[in-house]
């Protein structure tokens, strides 16, 4: 998940809880080519026990939103966090056009939910107000995530989010929560808007998705400007 920090326009830190042992490795892969057009998909997984998270910092945003916070607004739906947590099974989507003989990849995928199986991927959001001059979290919530969409596109690029549940974070695992949360899950599909990410990150997983379709033995990702040190949970 090294793209994490590539297409975040914050400051992004890893946290690992204490003895992971996630992996995530390639299964299959398979490409399709017509005369116009081409695709592949790519399958992957995620094995071994533990929590894998990537924390934003929304130190800057709060800055440059210091006046509406302060005159009492709330920033609502503030992204905290991206988590995997455990096992699952995945598949990378790559979908290009062909003009003349160059292949131009238009748009890429992350699904979490291959197979039926639960995806392991989830979000925190929360909204940021002050109390007696104070920054509050509050609102939060946590979102299973089934799919992230990179595009290419001009101007600046956004990222597709679907989600399979959406409940609050104090809820617990019964039956019932897991009902809500999937209703809340699919109303939500239809308002989240996409979220700005970095140009730099938005191609490079382009770039992924040209280097998986062409058969490519290595793909270097370029380096995380926001990424911080990483650090364990403890």
């Amino acid at each position: 998940m090294y793209f994490i920090p590539l297409i975040s326009p914050d400051p992004v830190s890893v946290h690992e809880s204490a003895g992971n042992a996630q992996r995530a490795q390639f299964v299959s892969l398979t490409r399709r080519f017509s005369p116009g057009a081409f695709s592949g998909e790519c399958e992957f997984m995620f094995t071994g026990d533990g929590t894998h998270r990537n924390i934003f910092d929304n130190s800057e945003k709060v800055r440059r939103h210091e006046r509406r916070l302060q005159a009492g607004e709330a920033l609502e739906r503030v992204l905290q966090y991206i988590s995997i947590e455990g096992s699952g099974r995945g598949v990378i989507e790559v979908e290009g056009v062909v003009t003349g003989s160059v292949a131009t990849v238009t748009e890429v995928r992350l699904r979490f939910n291959a197979h039926g199986e639960t995806s392991p991927v989830s979000i925190g959001l929360a909204d940021l107000l002050y109390r007696e001059n104070q920054l509050v979290i509050t609102n939060d919530i946590v979102a299973r995530v089934n799919a992230l969409t990179f595009q290419k596109a001009e101007g600046r690029p956004r990222m597709g989010v679907t989600v399979s549940s959406v409940k609050r974070k104090d809820a617990g695992d019964s039956l019932w929560q897991k009902l809500k949360g999937g209703v809340a899950g699919t109303l939500a599909n239809y308002f989240i808007k996409p979220l700005p990410v970095e140009s730099t990150g938005n191609d490079a997983m382009l770039d992924f998705g040209a280097a998986l379709t062409s058969k490519e033995t290595e793909f270097t990702f370029p380096k995380a400007r926001n990424l911080r040190p990483a650090s364990d949970e403890r």
